[in-house]
């Protein structure tokens, strides 16, 4: 081999190593920023980034408000190999691989346990989209996917039959919700989205059945409010 060449092959693994570190540094700040908003509770919940034909994926069981880089598992994309990393993947890699392999034009991937369209994934209920922000950002709808197991190879299958190219978020029945973007800072700011219009669906639905007391109403409609009233940049 020509110096040459080693040299130019060393260039490309310093890239390479750069590229994963900067992605385990993006899925942390993700973790970061959608705890501070509710959407990961405790461990719950879990992020990943494509990064070539590897994906940095969060670990099972871990706090995301404490968590570092290092903290993060590179895996490979089609055989869930670990890679790279000290701890176990999340239970949910499958999910996040199946999401990238069905879908080339997205690299990023967060299944949040938001508290209104998770609510939602358990009426089993999908979410209509009405306005051009949430249409451009996750299509007319965000449908409901069969339930399996979460971290069973059953919810792969059922996510896996209903990613469509034009829908970028489900909700997963009796579950939660994944999202998907070319970014992650889209992808973020697709489930702030989604979880404005679960309150908007949510309050046109207590109003239209409103025989439970009108205190009870009125406090339940107050509390959709800061979601409704979100600004979403």
């Amino acid at each position: 081999m020509t110096e040459t060449k080693k040299k130019g092959q060393k260039k490309q693994s310093i890239a390479a190593q750069d590229s994963i570190q900067r992605g385990r540094e993006i899925v942390v700040d993700a973790c970061h920023t959608l705890s501070s908003l509710g959407y990961l509770a405790g461990i719950g919940g879990n992020v990943a980034l494509r990064i070539g034909d590897r994906m940095a994926v969060t670990p099972s069981a871990a706090d995301y408000f404490s968590m570092e880089p290092e903290d993060i598992c590179i895996l490979d994309l089609h055989s869930l190999e670990i890679l790279s990393g000290q701890r176990s993947p999340s239970v949910e890699s499958g999910l996040h691989a199946a999401f990238f392999q069905s879908r080339p034009d997205i690299a990023a991937s967060v299944h949040t346990h938001q508290p209104l369209a998770s609510a939602m994934a358990l009426l089993d209920q999908f979410v209509p989209l009405l306005y051009k922000e949430e249409i451009d950002a996750l299509g007319d709808r965000v449908p409901v996917v069969g339930y399996g197991p979460s971290g069973t190879g059953m919810l792969v299958k059922a996510f896996r039959k209903s990613v469509r190219s034009s829908f970028n978020g489900y909700l997963l029945r009796n579950h939660g919700v994944i999202c998907g973007a070319p970014t992650m800072k889209e992808a973020i700011r697709n489930v702030r989205i989604l979880e404005k219009a679960a309150a908007l669906y949510l309050e046109s639905a207590i109003k239209e059945n409103a025989g439970a007391g009108r205190t009870v109403l009125a406090e339940v409609l107050d509390s959709l409010k800061p979601y409704q009233n979100a600004k979403v940049e």
